[in-house]
């Protein structure tokens, strides 16, 4: 490392509480979309307290700078575009096992139509060349020989060179491929575990929104995103089921009978035990 003492100093508290704070986020039993949210929040006060740091530091010379600009910058960054990425995909993600596997893939696709727009930076970037770095990494430089993307023009010039943005960005699509390989497989063994048995819902949809809030109100799966629930409960039982769940739950509130679904069943059990059902 080519730092000065302090800048060096700085980045090492800086990352060594930052690798704390995300483990402990990563070993929370929640949700990967709760844990996206809560690591992207860490993630932006990181990112800002780099940011007032640089803004009142001068660089000993070009090398520091560079040094900075290529390997830090973009590894704070990176993992703030990650976690907002993961966020954005679990926010937005589908019912269905078939439909998941489709969304994912077009995020897969959108990766590498990334590499693709930046195939001659790619290419440089992981050669291990330094013969353009100047031109990539040191502010206020300009006729890098390189795609740029049309939203770096708007940068914040003393916090930004021509390809920062595009290594973090690198670094964190390593990263997210990772995560979408990794759900995809789970998604087709969850696929293979039920091509035994295909057992398809004969009610209808609201009486399954009322067992599914039932179960989500219980925790009887834990801290699941509820849309995590409905997309394993939508597989199980073959039926599609709409995104807005929220309308639904809202519906069901102002119901005269809000629960009629889940009281059949109880009375259902009782006749069956030989018991006397709840007269109304």
């Amino acid at each position: 490392m080519k730092f000065g003492l302090f800048m060096q100093t700085f980045l090492k508290d800086l990352d060594k509480e930052l690798v704390k704070c995300l483990r402990k986020i990563e070993q929370a039993d929640v949700g990967v979309f709760e844990k996206a949210a809560e690591a992207s929040a860490v993630l932006e006060n990181v990112f800002r307290e780099l940011k007032g740091y640089v803004s009142e530091y001068r660089f000993k010379n070009e090398e520091e700078e560079i040094e900075f600009f290529k390997e830090m910058k973009p590894m704070f960054f990176s993992l703030l575009i990650y976690y907002r990425k993961v966020y954005d995909i679990e926010l937005n993600r589908p019912f269905g096992v078939i439909a998941q596997q489709e969304y994912l893939q077009r995020e897969m696709e959108e990766i590498n139509r990334f590499y693709a727009r930046h195939a001659d930076f790619l290419r440089y970037y992981r050669s291990g060349e330094t013969y353009l770095d100047a031109r990539c990494y040191l502010r206020g430089e300009e006729g890098v020989p390189f795609y740029v993307e049309a939203h770096q023009y708007d940068r914040d010039e003393a916090f930004s060179t021509n390809c920062d943005s595009c290594v973090a960005h690198i670094l964190a699509y390593e990263r997210l491929t990772g995560f979408l390989d990794r759900e995809l497989k789970a998604l087709q063994q969850q696929q293979t575990d039920h091509s035994q048995v295909r057992m398809t819902w004969n009610g209808t949809k609201t009486e399954l929104y009322e067992l599914l809030y039932a179960l989500d109100s219980c925790k009887m799966f834990g801290e699941v995103p509820l849309t995590q629930l409905a997309g394993y409960i939508s597989t199980v039982f073959n039926i599609e089921l709409d995104r807005n769940m929220s309308r639904t739950f809202g519906d069901m509130r102002i119901r005269n009978q809000q629960t009629p679904f889940l009281d059949s069943l109880k009375e259902a059990l009782l006749r069956r035990m030989g018991g006397k059902s709840r007269k109304k």
